[in-house]
């Protein structure tokens, strides 16, 4: 049996399922595999703060697309001070919230499993919030299959999902660096920036907010739109509030702000 046909074996023998759905790459595919082997299968959304505004758009068309009942929860992690005061572990914090409430969406329509997306790839990443999806017994597919990020790509464009190639998209406060509060306000600032980033051409990018400076990471070969279009953003971004603004020369790379973290 392959990685595929065990993922559509696990999920089958579960029967009916809730997927944690943030319509990002690895859950859509899980949901879409949900949606044709499970006898109910339903997505859950926490509308958050931290959530953009374009990704839960996408997140309701998606679902549509696959034809699977959608629930968006609203949920607010900032009123958790020990979230909001952005320690290293705090996406720990966030996830108990959110999965918390998903969980209580899922009882509430009878359904036992709840999904998450994470991949066998994550065990190897500074993950806190792994913890709180054992914690709360949600169960990990991918994980129990052995499947990867790679393998999640190649299973998407297998099925022809339409995000089979989109770009990793984690929290807003992910750009906040730890020990620094995080606000309703400088996660609104980091959104509208990243929009205005993206609106230039740029396909994976990160805001990230250092105070006073913007510190902009993007792929190596789409550098020279930020280099080309320096003026613009500057002045973009100075009336966002940052004072400097900063292109890294390294690039873009996940977990850029947990170096020095074990």
């Amino acid at each position: 049996m392959n990685k595929l046909e065990k993922l559509k074996s696990i999920i089958k023998g579960m029967n009916d399922v809730a997927v944690a759905f943030s319509g990002g790459q690895d859950s859509t595919l899980l949901l879409a595999i949900a949606a044709r082997e499970a006898r109910i299968a339903v997505a859950i959304t926490i509308d958050s703060c931290s959530f953009p505004r374009k990704e839960l758009r996408e997140s309701k068309r998606l679902a549509k697309k696959l034809g699977v009942k959608h629930i968006v929860i609203k949920a607010n992690a900032l009123e958790d001070d020990i979230f909001s005061s952005n320690p290293a572990d705090r996406c720990y914090y966030c996830k108990k919230s959110e999965f918390s409430a998903v969980k209580r969406a899922a009882e509430k329509l009878r359904i036992k499993n709840v999904l998450d997306g994470s991949n066998k790839d994550d065990l190897l990443d500074y993950r806190p919030g792994r913890k709180a999806v054992v914690e709360l017994g949600l169960r990990s597919p991918f994980i129990e299959a052995g499947i990867g990020k790679k393998e999640i790509e190649k299973y998407s464009k297998l099925l022809n999902l339409p995000t089979w190639n989109k770009p990793a998209m984690a929290c807003l406060a992910s750009r906040i660096p730890y020990g620094e509060r995080i606000t309703p306000v400088k996660l609104k600032i980091v959104e509208q920036g990243e929009d205005f980033l993206r609106g230039l051409g740029l396909t994976q990018v990160r805001l990230r907010h250092h105070g006073v400076i913007a510190r902009i990471e993007t792929l190596n070969n789409e550098m020279g739109i930020v280099l080309k279009n320096s003026e613009i953003i500057s002045e973009k971004l100075k009336r966002l509030g940052f004072r400097y603004v900063a292109l890294d020369i390294q690039g873009y790379r996940t977990g850029s702000l947990n170096a020095g973290i074990k």
